[in-house]
């Protein structure tokens, strides 16, 4: 299948590539399917971008490469949607906001993404604990 993206233009990706996120992420409910690009010349950062609609794309990386003290537990609806059985069935990561310098960016630890590695299911967790915050400074505890 072909899709319109925001920063790689027309590409085509297989079924096998699409994230679902049954109930969307916060703010873009109704935005159901998902794939993740690579950029090229990096290996820590990715898109995630809607395969429906092109605007829609976020840059992501793992968490755990850029803030080493990171770590949460994952509640128990999101166990249950993406029907997690052990932590091996799972990839985290989290949704940056890209500034200029580049060292001014930050993470969003607050809401980590949960990709369920088996069935291709996928949900944004909204933690709700106040010790990591929605925009972590990538530029300090990580590297890149």
């Amino acid at each position: 299948m072909q899709i319109q993206t925001k920063f790689h233009g027309l590409i085509d990706i297989q079924q096998s590539q699409i994230w679902e996120f049954p109930k969307g992420i916060p703010g873009f409910e109704d935005e159901k399917e998902f794939t993740l690009l690579e950029i090229e010349g990096n290996n820590i950062f990715r898109v995630l971008q809607s395969a429906t609609t092109a605007e829609v794309a976020f840059i992501v990386a793992n968490p755990y490469t850029l803030i080493k003290e990171y770590s949460f537990d994952i509640d128990e609806p999101t166990i249950e949607l993406l029907k997690i059985r052990q932590p091996e069935d799972i990839m985290v990561l989290a949704v940056l906001s890209v500034n200029q310098p580049f060292d001014a960016s930050t993470i969003n630890l607050q809401a980590p993404l949960i990709f369920q590695l088996h069935n291709r299911k996928a949900k944004q967790m909204i933690l709700n604990d106040n010790h990591f915050n929605v925009r972590h400074p990538i530029g300090k505890g990580g590297t890149y």
